[in-house]
């Protein structure tokens, strides 16, 4: 295949996340084309040549696959958003399942012959979806669903732009393979209506007014962001707009618009945060607030939380209590004939979650996070909870757990998609703890890590996939380890 040239070919199998490998019509080879679906049929623009992978961009899909529909969603041929709005739910946990486990396939083959299994026993198939029952599924239990496919996110970042150049004031999500476009997406189908309104209106307002938006070539222009975050539980509601210091515009009357409106849910606070940084990024150099307070609550497995601008917490809530009740099953029981005399640690623990779901039966739980703000929210929520064997450390997982003097019995890992520092891993590891349980966001960075917990004497006993976004190409896959005994 020549770049540049145009082929037709047959999708076979897509990578995690969205990547489809394409078998060309014309001479039998392989491409990879973003944002195809399995058993289309798909013609594409060759881009790219590296290493002996080839790469191609998607021009038109000649035939859709049988299982396809008609999307729900309005948005879903332009917005960036989300991939499988046009896939049956089913059918998307199998996608996902199937690529959780052919990415499992070759680390628990690992295992396995570490562990003296015969290497045709062991070995892995291309086709590891039609071997997963030999090769997998003894240790991986597929996928749990997310409780709800639509109207499930507690959280979103739109963007303003425009959705052509020069085109009128938007507000949304980036069009699907555009860095600079935006869709305005007043009918998104993850968010509930309450969503829907807010949007609308801060897009409306800012229109009147003829706000000009913040441009990512030039850095000029005042409209960054529209963060909201709903609680599902409590129906708390947090608004920050995310502006440039580059004007001044009133936004009292946009406080009171947004406070007339007829929401399900009721508006805690409304922030202007302030933020010039070159970086396409929310961020705050200073927040402002303009309504109410600046934080929210919600509530999870009976416990409650505090959550503020930038806390990190799990986008479906629903979902996370799914994916954290698995994480405390993997982990079993961490106390000691009934004693609570345990100590975990939850490293890159966010607003300390795992940590208090844990905190009843452990004698101490020690969480930490590079997030200040999620630091503090997680020790106010302990304190709400009415827990006090738990204590969460601002810094660096690499860095502070040199500085911890207690070594822990349990450790629970949620890290960044990006997997765990490989120093910090080996830290990790030193700790010789008896049982681990890793929560990913990003299959593909599990995998890269558990061969290090498997060359270092750790066996994986319990695997599951955890779909917390629904309609998307994400999925959460909780591992537990253990100690291989000597």
């Amino acid at each position: 295949m020549k770049k540049g040239q145009i082929y037709e070919g047959y999708v076979e199998w897509l990578e995690f996340p969205n990547k489809g490998l394409v078998r060309c019509n014309d001479d039998g080879n392989i491409a990879a084309v973003k944002n195809v679906l399995p058993e289309q049929r798909v013609s594409f623009m060759v881009n790219k040549k590296r290493g002996g992978r080839t790469e191609g961009r998607l021009i038109e899909v000649l035939e859709r696959a049988p299982y396809e529909i008609n999307s729900a969603c309005p948005h879903f041929s332009e917005c960036g958003g989300c991939a499988y709005q046009n896939v049956p739910y089913e059918k998307q946990l199998e996608i996902k399942k199937a690529q959780v486990g052919k990415l499992l396939c070759p680390v628990l083959e690992r295992q396995r012959l570490l562990d003296g299994a015969d290497i045709h026993e062991a070995a892995c198939a291309e086709d590891a979806a039609a071997h997963l029952d030999n090769v997998v599924y003894s240790i991986f239990e597929g996928i749990k669903a997310s409780p709800a496919q639509f109207e499930y996110r507690n959280k979103m970042e739109f963007s303003f732009g425009d959705e052509y150049k020069d085109g009128p004031l938007a507000l949304g999500m980036h069009k699907r393979g555009s860095f600079y476009d935006i869709v305005s997406v007043r009918e998104c189908k993850l968010v509930d209506e309450d969503y829907r309104k807010i949007l609308s209106c801060v897009l409306e307002y800012f229109t009147a007014i003829s706000a000009p938006y913040f441009h990512k070539i030039n850095h000029t222009g005042y409209l960054r962001h529209l963060l909201v975050r709903k609680a599902k539980k409590t129906g708390e509601i947090l608004i920050a707009v995310v502006t440039s210091t580059q004007g001044e515009y009133d936004l009292k009357p946009l406080v009171e618009r947004l406070l007339a409106l007829s929401l399900r849910g009721k508006i805690t606070g409304v922030l202007h945060t302030l933020n010039d940084s070159p970086a396409d990024v929310v961020r705050s150099d200073r927040t402002d607030v303009l309504y109410g307070k600046d934080y929210f609550y919600e509530e999870l497995l009976g416990l409650k939380f505090k959550i503020s601008q930038f806390s990190f917490f799990q986008t479906n809530s629903l979902g996370a209590e799914v994916l954290y009740q698995t994480a405390r099953e993997f982990l079993g029981d961490i106390s000691d004939n009934g004693k609570n005399d345990s100590v975990v640690f939850d490293l890159y623990s966010g607003t300390g979650t795992i940590a208090q779901l844990l905190a009843p039966v452990a004698k101490k739980v020690i969480g930490v996070e590079l997030v200040e703000e999620a630091v503090e929210a997680a020790r106010e929520n302990a304190r709400l909870n009415g827990l006090d064997n738990c204590e969460f450390i601002v810094g660096d997982v690499l860095k502070v757990i040199d500085e911890i003097d207690v070594r822990p019995d349990f450790i629970v890992l949620d890290p960044p998609r990006d997997g765990i520092n490989p120093k910090a891993l080996m830290k990790i590891i030193d700790y010789q703890a008896d049982r681990i349980v890793y929560i990913s966001c990003k299959p593909t960075s599990l995998a890269r890590d558990l061969e290090v917990f498997i060359d270092n004497g750790y066996r994986v006993k319990r695997a599951v996939a955890v779909d917390q976004f629904a309609g998307t190409a994400h999925v959460e896959t909780v591992v537990l380890m253990s100690k291989e005994m000597a």
